[in-house]
């Protein structure tokens, strides 16, 4: 039995010398043992790194990301909402062929189901008796803001059936939308005025 308090004893002494007490200070590097998470490989910032192909350690943050701690709520783009609570007046993305290319497609997914593929309210779902759905080319829609319509598609509608689709549609598809929402109502009651000159003889 001695020999097993002696080999402990001489274990103990070992473990001390080499690790130190726990809570102890020591100029020494520590011993890992198990060293979990506490030594991890790291970049500098502003230095070079190999690994990616332009040769930059700092990265830039992914497209659409945002930082915790970002303003979200600042940016009229996420929320079409100016500084003051008004609403934002007209679309803040470029309008592009692509982005109302975009927009079109969106909008034959997401809202001419019940808005229908005009916007005049009569989509496949009002054959079933679901309403009352709001037609686009009312004065009322047509005389509301760009923000206002981007809320409404973001949070819903308190008046009617509308449900809200921030989670389904992405903040540029919705500004894509609301461009091709805008041309639709143009369609109708856009004059020849407004058609370039060059574009007119095309018109039916």
């Amino acid at each position: 039995m001695r020999y097993f308090f002696a080999a402990y004893f001489l274990v103990v002494v070992l473990v001390v010398s080499l690790l130190g007490f726990r809570g102890g200070l020591s100029r020494k590097p520590p011993v890992f043992i198990f060293p979990d998470m506490d030594r991890q490989p790291k970049l500098r910032p502003e230095k070079p790194d190999a690994f990616f192909p332009d040769g930059m350690g700092s990265r830039l943050p992914v497209p659409g990301t945002i930082a915790r701690g970002a303003p979200y709520e600042d940016s009229p783009v996420n929320t079409g909402k100016n500084q003051d609570g008004s609403f934002v007046e007209a679309n803040p993305l470029p309008i592009t062929a692509q982005r109302m290319a975009r927009g079109q497609e969106r909008y034959q997914v997401n809202c001419a189901p019940c808005h229908g593929a005009v916007g005049d309210g009569k989509g496949i779902t009002s054959k079933y008796g679901l309403g009352p759905i709001a037609n686009l080319h009312d004065e009322r829609i047509i005389r509301q803001t760009d923000g206002e319509i981007f809320n409404t598609i973001t949070h819903g509608s308190k008046a009617g059936l509308m449900l809200p689709y921030g989670a389904q549609v992405t903040i540029t598809d919705r500004w894509a939308i609301i461009a091709y929402v805008r041309a639709l109502q143009l369609s109708r009651y856009g004059s020849v005025a407004e058609v370039p000159a060059e574009l007119r003889s095309t018109l039916k």
